[in-house]
């Protein structure tokens, strides 16, 4: 893609992380160096060891994953930037959009980071004091799997419309798995539980969302330089009171991935390009908009491809 294409840039969330994701980014670009050393210090634990080394079910735990796709994710962006590259727009999935805000100059690096590190400990903690569950469902609409979650003893809603036929359910544990039966008697093509400990953007995240509001109040937010589009509503903004609210509300709101793409591509852009590690979204975006060019940029090797 060369630099006369108009590109959003989307930042990818939980469950994009790999052992070595980042690796050799530090050598070529001396503020991923500062990104990670300040993950490190503020962590208090080696996060590069982790990223680089693992051991996989390490990096995989709430608390490591999501500063480590923030670093990396905000590493590879600063890394386009420096070749000269910008986007004409921003979004990013679930903590995502948390990069995209920095990407868009909302947030600096250090307030992000600091949001993130209490929203991965507070999910962390409430999966173990209100264990709940998420599972993926393919093949009913978005209509229909929230009428058979209506029908469900317990809380469970849909909590990631992800593409057209693709989204994911999220709530108590047992009221998932009976929305998990009642999608295959209605014909799912796939229903299946996920490996997760908590029930993200559900209704049983209130009380660490309650806690990261009040960081998130107190955290001053500049207004975009692009437009951000966010989660909670799937529309474009640059107010950084708008942007602002809606990351108030994200933690117990549906990720309106599906929208999100729609209104990038009815923007006008050319093509979308995956900033941080995993193709997640990339593969999404073709679901919903095939039209679209895709790219992905996850290595410096990816960098030196797309703006060469």
């Amino acid at each position: 893609m060369d630099g006369s294409k108009r590109l959003a840039w989307v930042y990818p969330g939980q469950g994009s992380q790999f052992v070595g994701m980042g690796a050799g980014l530090e050598e070529r670009l001396p503020v991923a160096r500062k990104f990670f050393d300040m993950a490190c210090e503020m962590l208090g634990r080696d996060l590069r060891r982790i990223m680089f080394e693992g051991p996989e079910d390490e990096l995989k735990q709430t608390i490591n994953t999501q500063p480590a796709v923030l670093v990396v994710s905000a590493a590879l962006h600063e890394a386009l930037i420096a070749k000269g590259l910008e986007p004409v727009m921003v979004a990013g999935h679930s903590l995502g959009e948390y990069t995209a805000l920095y990407a868009a100059g909302v947030l600096d690096f250090e307030r992000t980071l600091q949001l993130v590190k209490a929203r991965s400990e507070l999910m962390h903690e409430a999966g173990k004091v209100r264990p709940g569950a998420m599972a993926a469902i393919m093949g009913p609409s978005d209509e229909k799997l929230r009428e058979l979650c209506a029908g469900v003893n317990g809380v469970v809603v849909v909590a990631n419309s992800n593409a057209p036929g693709q989204t994911v359910i999220s709530g108590e544990v047992e009221a998932v798995a009976e929305a998990v039966e009642r999608c295959k008697a209605a014909g799912a093509k796939r229903a299946v539980m996920l490996p997760v400990s908590g029930a993200f953007h559900s209704p049983l995240m209130e009380e660490p969302a309650a806690s990261l509001r009040a960081l998130i109040a107190e955290t001053p937010f500049a207004d975009a330089r692009v437009p951000v589009v966010t989660n909670v509503d799937g529309k474009s903004h640059t107010s950084g009171a708008e942007l602002k609210q809606n990351l108030l509300a994200q933690m117990t709101s549906s990720v309106l991935w599906t929208d999100t793409v729609r209104t990038i591509a009815a923007a006008g852009v050319d093509g979308i390009v995956e900033v941080g590690p995993g193709r997640v979204l990339t593969g999404l975006v073709k679901r919903i908009e095939p039209a679209l060019m895709t790219a992905n940029v996850g290595s410096f090797a990816d960098v030196d491809v797309i703006s060469g």
